[in-house]
């Protein structure tokens, strides 16, 4: 079966052209692909696969977690995807659509010298912010109503790993913001975003009962209305370089809490991603590069 490797700003993937290969168990094999001691290496399995009948779209993503588990939406997978379609030949839609577990989304791309794919901006979509439908289940909130700075303290009465000093020296706001872009997404801000435990804090939150589909965990730290870093904690990979579906949930929690701007630079572990949620249509736009690393065969 032969792969490419890419990632875009750090958050990479293992990804399949499913129009020449056939994978079985694409759970299995994310699993072991992923693997970055005995497989391929990443956080995932990224299938690019011919649209499902009836769907107006040039082609689908389906990926997978490096646990195996299904996820909705990637934002830095996606811009990979497009980059994959247009230079390895199977679509040169620009626009091009991209079926995904969101729905359909549009993408628009440049191109650098040699005329491959360089930069990418993906049309998210509007943001989800009701409560039942990121889902966030909190008894005393209506599933209609949204989760914005919403007091920590219910969390922290049952999880010992938030009452610990690191809490106070990264100067932790205690309060949380939800937001779904098709996949669930939890906003905690902070003064300093590197004294985050990150490997302490994101499974705990990631697994809370109060999280019936588990969720994404972001630290966020604002350096200007239109500037922020995020670190990220992602649900089934664990800490990520970087995570586009986070940061589009990142700029409207930002503007929903009234910290930041509609349009933000932000800063990730593995490189800068502009942000816009524009009022014209509510829908966030994500920009950001998308990068081949190299090619392979796996065995089987």
């Amino acid at each position: 079966m032969r792969f490419v490797k890419m990632h875009g700003i750090g958050n990479d993937y293992v990804y399949v052209n499913g129009f020449k290969e056939r994978v079985a168990d694409p759970v299995a094999l994310a699993m072991k692909v992923a693997d970055r001691h005995l497989g391929v290496g990443g956080d995932g399995l990224i299938m690019v696969l011919p649209p499902e009948p009836g769907v107006a779209a040039d082609v689908r993503m389906r990926m997978f977690n490096a646990d195996g588990s299904e996820s909705e939406m990637c934002g830095n997978g996606i811009r990979c995807v497009c980059k994959l379609a247009h230079d390895h030949g199977i679509s040169r839609a620009n626009p091009m659509r991209i079926q995904t577990g969101r729905g359909v989304l549009t993408l628009r791309y440049t191109t650098n010298g040699d005329g491959k794919v360089a930069q990418v901006t993906v049309d998210m979509g509007e943001p989800i912010v009701e409560a039942g439908r990121v889902p966030v289940k909190i008894g005393m909130i209506p599933d209609n109503s949204r989760v914005v700075n919403f007091s920590l303290s219910e969390f922290v009465r049952d999880h010992a790993e938030l009452r610990q000093p690191w809490a106070d020296a990264a100067g932790l706001d205690r309060h949380i913001t939800c937001v779904s872009m098709g996949n669930p997404h939890v906003m905690l801000y902070c003064t300093d975003a590197a004294k985050i435990p990150l490997e302490l804090i994101g499974p705990v939150l990631e697994k809370d009962v109060r999280f019936p589909r588990r969720i994404n965990v972001h630290f966020v730290q604002v350096h200007s209305p239109g500037e922020v870093t995020m670190r990220t904690w992602e649900r089934g990979s664990g800490i990520t370089l970087a995570c586009g579906t986070g940061a589009s949930a990142v700029c409207v929690a930002g503007v929903l809490t009234t910290r930041s701007d509609r349009k933000i630079l932000a800063h990730l572990p593995g490189g800068d991603l502009t942000l816009e949620w524009k009022e014209a249509d509510g829908h966030v736009y994500m920009t950001g590069p998308a990068t081949e690393v190299f090619t392979g065969e796996w065995p089987g």
